[in-house]
């Protein structure tokens, strides 16, 4: 008998009953018109336990939402020659009928029960099909009694038992990350192909972009990854570089050049914390992230990624990996914690500018180093990374390593770098993570265009253990498979890959709690952690000049705010937001700078014009805010490609401030007294400085512009530092501290206050004095200090007055303090920031001192405060 379509329902045919045959009877989803009958499972995967009885819904839809105008009878029936349970003996095979009366609502879910059957013994898992009609659902009987699903069991004797269990192809499922875009029209793939990852990639969001579809969503994903036989959870990973920066809604924080700017490593630590809360929150339990990267040119697109240009700095903030996974191991399965990733290991800072891959100019480039230098610049942060912090990923760079000492030329790429990867990072380093690779990262291991054979090759046998492969991971599959099999790549790489990776998913909870724990879900976003934000906004802004101590600004003072950056917070987060690329405009709620100086000045008399075309007559003072737009990675290299917005060419990147910034710039501070903000991702030169009074480095604030405004005002004092040298020219590009011709026009370090320096330093000795009140050494450093802070040595706003006489005072401290075996880094960096004080204040560029003040702050990043305040004690 010829069943007619349900699309006959809305044809004339609406008392005749529509059942169901076979798939073909409706049309799905996406060939369904208005009025057509739909018919589709709830879910494809229904999970239960053995001896439980699964669920099974089916929803009958209406295009458009009309009820049915016809029944809807849909014969269902249990078993499939597919199926790996065995009815009669672990579930009882059934068939029936499903009715839907005419009048039933659209969406209406009608539900069949699938009864198992419990043995006790230990199995893995086992499949049984439910059709019904077009709606075809897998009802999976969960693992049990094995092993490695024993949470009583050590984790190592657990992964032991699971990979002897696993096929080879199950173990390079395991090996291989796929991007939700590749399998969210098909997520049967993640199932298929066993896939042990996936991400998303910049940009790549759930429908709606809200905490609960990306929860849902993963969660679906996993599901589909517990249809497997041994239902190892799939781990999912995003870039939560700056906060859940994917996410709309999620608390943005300042980019790593920020955040180096605060030399605050137990703030940026908070601020890893609750990125960490707010991206779990969410199902996500991985990030890529912190970078560790030394930025050594600032024509470098990434430039922002990195916290410093000394790799002091970034060492400094190694810490950052507890803040996202916790201090204890047992800490990472917690709902607010995620496993942290080290990248890009290592150099892609300190590439050669002209030496980038394709068009870009310096990103993906070569570092053409010495084996001596490469260790004390690129791999020194990830000593303690590793070491002391225990990342539990690493990501390899894009770069290319050229040895100087075996003659230029003979450059390797990073994910092709056995003796990096394999003999140092997991020899020497003692690294027992895993790798992963960067997105398509492996596919430059040869000359051939895409993703060859030599690629996988070159790659796992270096080290990588899990594989980027957003958008091919089929082929990879295919690959590797064949290349175990031809003996190119030995059985014991692929178990030692495994082994990495199971452990991790062991002791980030994946086995006990595959599932989303929303605990923390209704904090995203919330007010206590955008207040750290906010701190983290006020800490990073760094003060480079302050004529007539223009800052900070009464409450009460007729501001007149012009720039276009002082109103979007688009381009005060940067790029990795919302976008791969970043974008202009209102992206993310939040603050912008102008908003903040209103919520924090309301006694202010704000006047607002973005181009500076409203007439400034009559204001105290301008608060221009200008710098760069978004972008990330190469788009972003000075001189490299330039991104479109439906066509449209973004703005080519450089190190000057662009031509419309800088005529608001002079036209503005021509007029008034004026204090420029530059919101970028790398210092920008701005011109006619002789006009301006106030320079603020802002860096990529994020979402929370009412930081910036908190320092204007002096609801908190400027106490940030400069993470990278800020040149004179663009000519002098690349320019680090410790190079033999040092003169920029801020060093490295430079940093002006604006709270008191007599107090600082008191209150430090008291804090000293209070914690060590039996360390005599500490004892003396107090005295010494004491009689520094006498009256006479100090103006009545608490500068320094008779610099001699306190310098030499403070170096009898500094002197005490290095001999005392306590912790006094705390009283050191006060006694270290007074003479900073006197340093900047005196400092000129171009006088010679920039060295000094510049390899103050180093030698104070590497513990050696002494060191530093003598250094600083000879720049006046």
């Amino acid at each position: 008998m010829r069943t007619p379509r349900a699309r006959a329902a809305t044809a004339g045919l609406a008392a005749a009953t529509l059942i169901a045959s076979g798939p073909a009877v409706f049309p799905t989803a996406a060939q369904a018109a208005p009025g057509d009958v739909t018919v589709a499972a709830v879910t494809g995967v229904q999970l239960t336990d053995e001896g439980g009885t699964a669920r099974v819904g089916v929803r009958v839809t209406v295009e458009g939402g009309a009820a049915l105008a016809a029944p809807v009878v849909l014969p269902w029936t249990t078993g499939a020659v597919t199926d790996t349970a065995t009815p009669g003996v672990d579930y009882r095979a059934a068939r029936g009928t499903l009715r839907f009366p005419t009048g039933t609502r659209s969406g209406s879910v009608q539900y069949v029960q699938v009864r198992t059957t419990a043995d006790r013994a230990a199995e893995t898992a086992e499949t049984i099909t439910v059709t019904a009609g077009a709606a075809v659902t897998q009802v999976v009987v969960n693992a049990h009694g094995l092993p490695y699903l024993d949470p009583a069991l050590p984790v190592a004797r657990r992964v032991n038992d699971l990979v002897s269990r696993m096929t080879l192809a199950e173990k390079v499922g395991q090996m291989t990350q796929a991007e939700r875009a590749a399998v969210t029209g098909n997520p049967a793939l993640i199932t298929t192909q066993l896939l042990g990852s996936l991400l998303s990639g910049g940009g790549s969001t759930p429908a709606g972009n809200t905490p609960e579809a990306w929860a849902d969503m993963i969660d679906a994903f996993q599901t589909r990854a517990l249809a497997t036989r041994l239902q190892i959870p799939m781990i999912y990973g995003v870039d939560s570089v700056h906060g859940h920066s994917n996410l709309y809604g999620a608390t943005i924080f300042p980019h790593n050049i920020g955040l180096g700017a605060t030399r605050n490593p137990a703030l940026v630590k908070r601020t890893a914390h609750v990125t960490a809360e707010e991206t779990r929150a969410t199902g996500v339990p991985w990030t890529f992230a912190p970078c560790l990267c030394v930025a050594r040119d600032t024509r470098w697109g990434r430039t922002y990624e990195s916290f410093g240009e000394d790799p002091a700095l970034p060492t400094s903030m190694a810490g950052t990996i507890e803040g996202f996974q916790g201090r204890r191991a047992a800490d990472l399965a917690k709902a607010d914690r995620v496993l942290a990733t080290a990248k890009h290991f290592a150099g892609d800072g300190d590439t050669e500018y002209g030496t980038g891959e394709g068009t870009r100019k310096i990103d993906q480039g070569d570092v053409i180093t010495t084996r001596a230098d490469f260790e004390r610049i690129d791999l020194a942060p990830y000593w303690p990374a590793i070491r002391n912090h225990r990342a539990g990923t690493v990501m390899p760079s894009y770069s290319t390593v050229d040895w100087i000492e075996d003659g230029v030329g003979n450059k390797l790429d990073m994910h092709e770098h056995r003796e990096l990867l394999t003999d140092y990072l997991k020899g020497r380093m003692d690294f027992d993570g895993f790798v992963i690779s960067d997105w398509e990262g492996i596919h430059d291991n040869d000359d051939v265009t895409g993703l060859s054979v030599e690629d996988v090759r070159l790659g796992v046998n270096a080290g990588i253990d899990m594989f980027m492969q957003p958008n091919n991971a089929g082929r990879f599959i295919e690959i590797l498979l064949a290349e175990v099999a031809a003996g190119t790549v030995s059985q014991a790489r692929i178990d030692d890959a495994v082994r990495r990776i199971l452990t991790k998913k062991f002791e980030v909870g994946l086995f006990a709690q595959p599932f989303a724990d929303r605990t923390h879900i209704t904090e995203i976003g919330s007010a206590p952690h955008r207040r750290v934000a906010r701190q983290a906004v006020a800490e990073s802004q760094v003060l480079l000049k302050n004529a007539g101590g223009v800052l900070p600004l009464k409450k009460t003072a007729k501001v007149y705010v012009a720039g276009r950056n002082a109103h979007d917070i688009g381009n005060q987060s940067g790029g990795w937001t919302i976008t791969w690329q970043g974008v202009s405009g209102a992206i993310q709620p939040g603050t912008t700078v102008l908003e903040g100086i209103r919520q924090v000045a309301p006694g202010a008399t704000v006047t607002y014009s973005a181009d500076g075309s409203a007439p400034v007559d009559g204001s105290d003072v301008a608060v221009v805010v200008v710098g760069e737009t978004p972008y990330s990675e190469g788009n972003g290299d000075v001189g490299g490609p330039v991104s479109s917005d439906n066509g449209v060419p973004r703005e080519p990147k450089r190190l000057e401030l662009q031509p419309g910034d800088q005529a608001v710039v002079d036209k503005v501070c021509a007029a008034t007294r004026c204090v420029v903000v530059v919101v970028s991702g790398r210092p920008q030169v701005v011109g006619n400085l002789g006009d301006v009074e106030g320079l603020v480095a802002s860096w990529l604030p994020g979402t929370e512009g009412a930081g910036v405004a908190d320092v204007l005002f002096g609801r908190r004092p400027f106490t940030g530092r400069l993470p990278m040298t800020w040149p004179r020219t663009a000519a002098q590009e690349p320019i680090n501290v410790g190079d033999a011709a040092y003169d920029p026009q801020f060093p490295f370090g430079f940093g002006l206050r604006t709270d008191n320096a007599r107090d600082r330093l008191n209150d430090a000795t008291r804090a000293a004095l209070v914690a060590h009140p039996r360390d005599r050494d500490v004892q003396a450093a107090v005295a010494a200090a004491t009689r520094a802070l006498a009256a006479r040595n100090w103006t009545r706003t608490g500068a320094v007055k008779n610099t001699a006489a306190v310098a030499a005072q403070l170096d009898r401290a500094l002197v005490r303090l290095d001999r005392s075996g306590r912790d006094v880094s705390a009283f050191e960096g006060a006694v270290v920031s007074v003479l900073r004080d006197v340093a900047q204040r005196a400092y000129e560029p171009g006088d010679g001192t920039a060295a000094l003040i510049g390899d103050a702050d180093v030698a104070l990043l590497d513990g050696d405060a002494l060191a530093a305040g003598r250094l600083l004690a000879r720049a006046f």
